[in-house]
C-alpha cells in the first residue's frame, strides 16, 4: 500500500538513533551517485540527442582519466618489480614500504570509479598486517593474492587499458582540433583533414560507451577479488549472522518465559487461589465469596492484558492485519512526538521481514524519544520488488551511540536477512538511520 504523510503525537523529542552499519559486501549498490561517475546507461546505438551527447562527453572525460592513470601505473609497476627483485636486500624492503601503499591508494581510486560506473561497490580484501612490525609487512604482502592482483592491474593499466582508454578522447579530439584550426587558419589542408576525420566522430559515438564499460568490467575482474574469496566471505558472514540469530532467538525465548512467569502465570495462579477460597466461603459468607470472584475477574482481565503484551512483543496483531505500512502508521499515532510516515509498499512482505523491519523502526523511534531533543521525526521507505528500504530521521542533536545494546540488536536482527543498518548522526544533528533488507516476493 502507498501511504501518505501521517502526523502523530503532540510533543517533541526524537532522535532516530541508529546502530552500526553492517559490513557492506562486494556488489552493494552505489546508490545516489550522480554526475561524472553516474552508472553507465545503455551501450547500444542511441539517437543523437542532447542527453546522449552529454553522456558520451562524460564517458570520454572518464576515459581520459583512465588513460592518464597510465603514468603512475607504469611507474608503480616498474618499482614493484624492482622491489620484488631486490626483496632480500634492505633497499627492496624499504622500496616495498612505499610502493605497496601507493599502489593500494591508486587501485582504491580505480575501484571507486569503476564500481560507480557499474553500479557496484568494489572492495579490497587485503590480509591484515596492522599488528606486524613495519619491516615484516613486505613478507606478508608477498603471500597476499590481493596485492598481486593490484600488480596485475598496474600492468594492465599501463598497457592494454591505456590503449583502450585512449581511443575515445583521440577519436573526439582529432576532428575537433581540425575544425578549430580551420577556423583559426582557413585553408584547404585543414578543410580536407576535417572532412576525412568526420567518420571518426561517428565511430566515437558508437564505441565510447562500449570501451568505457569494457574497461570498468576488466578492472572489476582484476580488482574485485576472486570468486573463491567472495564465497569464503559469504560463508563467514552467514556463520556470524546465524550465530547472532540463534543468540537473539534464545534471548527472546528467555524474555517470553520471564514475561509469562512474572505476569500472566502469577495472575492466573492468583485467580485459582481466589476461586478456590470463594468456593469455600460461598456457603458461610456469600458476600466475601462474591468479592473474591470480583477480584478474580479483575485479575483475569489483567492476565489477558499481559498475554496480549507478550503477543505484541512476538508479532504485533496490527502488523499481521495491516502490514508493515499500516503497523508503522499505528505506531506513529501512539508516540509523544510528531512523526511523519511516508511509505510506498504496494504488497505484503514475508512475515519475518515485516517483523524485523517493524521492530527496527520501533527501536529507532524509542531511542529518539529517550535520547534526543528533537521536535520532529519521520519514517520514509519503499519496496521495489527486490529491496525494502526504510529511512528513519529527525532534527535532533545527533551523536547517536552506535554501540548501544538496542541498536546493536537491530543490526543483528537485520543481518539475519542479509540486511544492512547504517547511521549518519553527526554531533549537532540531524540523524538519519537507513535500513535495507533484500527481499523478493
Amino acid at each position: 500500500m502507498s501511504t501518505g504523510p501521517v502526523s502523530a503525537g503532540p510533543v517533541s523529542a526524537g532522535r532516530a538513533s541508529a546502530g552500526p552499519a553492517n559490513r557492506e559486501v562486494v556488489g552493494g549498490g552505489a546508490e545516489g551517485r550522480r554526475g561524472l561517475l553516474a552508472p553507465i546507461g545503455g551501450i547500444g546505438l542511441a539517437p543523437v540527442t542532447t542527453a546522449a551527447l552529454r553522456e558520451r562527453l562524460r564517458l570520454t572525460a572518464v576515459s581520459l582519466g583512465y588513460a592518464l592513470s597510465m603514468a603512475p601505473s607504469l611507474a608503480l609497476a616498474i618499482l614493484s618489480v624492482l622491489a620484488v627483485a631486490s626483496g632480500p636486500l634492505t633497499v627492496g624492503l624499504v622500496l616495498a614500504l612505499g610502493v605497496v601503499p601507493a599502489t593500494a591508494a591508486l587501485t582504491a581510486a580505480h575501484r571507486r570509479v569503476s564500481g560507480a560506473l557499474l553500479g557496484h561497490r568494489l572492495t579490497a580484501e587485503y590480509a591484515d598486517t596492522s599488528g606486524l612490525v613495519l619491516l615484516a609487512r613486505p613478507l606478508h604482502w608477498l603471500r597476499d593474492g590481493a596485492r598481486w592482483r593490484d600488480v596485475a592491474f598496474l600492468w594492465f593499466s599501463a598497457s592494454g587499458g591505456f590503449a583502450m582508454s585512449l581511443v575515445p578522447p583521440a577519436l573526439l579530439t582529432g576532428p575537433v582540433m581540425y575544425l578549430l584550426l580551420l577556423v583559426l587558419d582557413p585553408g584547404w589542408v585543414w578543410l580536407l583533414l576535417a572532412l576525412l576525420s568526420g567518420p571518426a566522430l561517428y565511430v566515437w559515438w558508437l564505441v565510447t560507451p562500449v570501451l568505457v564499460r569494457a574497461r570498468a568490467l576488466t578492472e572489476r575482474g582484476i580488482l574485485g577479488g576472486s570468486r573463491v574469496a567472495e564465497l569464503e566471505r559469504r560463508v563467514e558472514q552467514v556463520t556470524e549472522t546465524r550465530s547472532a540469530a540463534l543468540d537473539h532467538s534464545s534471548a527472546e525465548i528467555r524474555r517470553i518465559e520471564r514475561d509469562l512467569h512474572d505476569g500472566a502465570q502469577a495472575r492466573i495462579a492468583a485467580v485459582g487461589m481466589s476461586v478456590g477460597l470463594a468456593e469455600k466461603l460461598v456457603g458461610s459468607d456469600p458476600e466475601a465469596a462474591v468479592e473474591l470472584l470480583r477480584e478474580a475477574r479483575a485479575t483475569t482481565v489483567s492476565a489477558l492484558e499481559d498475554l496480549r503484551a507478550v503477543v505484541r512483543g512476538i508479532h504485533p496483531p496490527v502488523l499481521a492485519d495491516r502490514g508493515l505500512a499500516g503497523a508503522v502508521e499505528a505506531l506513529a499515532l501512539t508516540l509523544p512526538l510528531p512523526v511523519t510516515v511516508s511509505l510506498t509498499i504496494d504488497r505484503r512482505l514475508p512475515d519475518p521481514v515485516e517483523s524485523a523491519a517493524y521492530f527496527a523502526v520501533v527501536e529507532c523511534l524509542a531511542n529518539t524519544i529517550k535520547h534526543a531533543g528533537a521536535t520532529f521525526a519521520q519514517v520514509a521507505g519503499s519496496y521495489d520488488g527486490t529491496l525494502l528500504r526504510l529511512v528513519v530521521g529527525d532534527d535532533g542533536v545527533g551523536g547517536a551511540d552506535a554501540t548501544g545494546a538496542g541498536l546493536t540488536g537491530v543490526a543483528r536482527r537485520l543481518a539475519a536477512f542479509d540486511g544492512t543498518f547504517r547511521v549518519d548522526s553527526p554531533v549537532g544533528g540531524p540523524t538519519t538511520a537507513t535500513l535495507e533488507i533484500p527481499c523478493r516476493t
